[in-house]
């Protein structure tokens, strides 16, 4: 529930500077730091799509995933655990990337992308401890999807 948590506040921030990019929204409100000369970096693009829409299907992808592992027939999926972990790892590490741009090519903070950063991490985070505790509570793991003990 937490990632879901996490992920819809994702959706919403992502939401907003998708918008914002896409010129459906006027100025930027930015207490702290310069979101405009960020979002309107080279950087701010990212396959022809502005990096704020990918992040908005991060979000989207990781909330239902969380939802979905909410049901009681997913409650221990191992592979509901996975794919959060996996999903985690990628905007993490995505989130890392993009704040080294802002940090050192840029010269700029959005204070947007930090909490969307911080969000990304806060997901790797509780899906690492989600997982770890799945798999010591149902003994599966990568390499053993059954919980079942190694013959010989």
């Amino acid at each position: 529930m937490i990632v879901a948590a996490l992920a819809l506040a994702g959706i919403f921030i992502a939401a907003y500077l998708t918008l914002h990019k896409l010129g459906y929204l006027g100025e930027l409100v930015c207490a702290v730091g310069a979101c405009d000369v960020v979002n309107a970096s080279r950087w701010a693009t990212f396959l022809s799509l502005p990096v704020a829409a990918w992040g908005v299907g991060y979000y989207v992808v990781t909330f239902a995933t969380a939802m979905l592992g909410l049901r009681e027939r997913w409650l221990d999926s191992m592979l509901i655990a996975r794919v959060l972990l996996f999903l985690g790892a990628t905007g993490f590490l995505f989130s890392a990337w993009l704040t080294y741009l802002e940090l050192f090519v840029i010269h700029a903070i959005c204070q947007w992308c930090v909490v969307s950063a911080v969000l990304a991490t806060a997901i790797f985070v509780v899906s690492v401890l989600e997982y770890r505790e799945l798999k010591r509570t149902t003994g599966q793991g990568w390499g053993n999807p059954s919980g079942e003990e190694p013959v010989g």
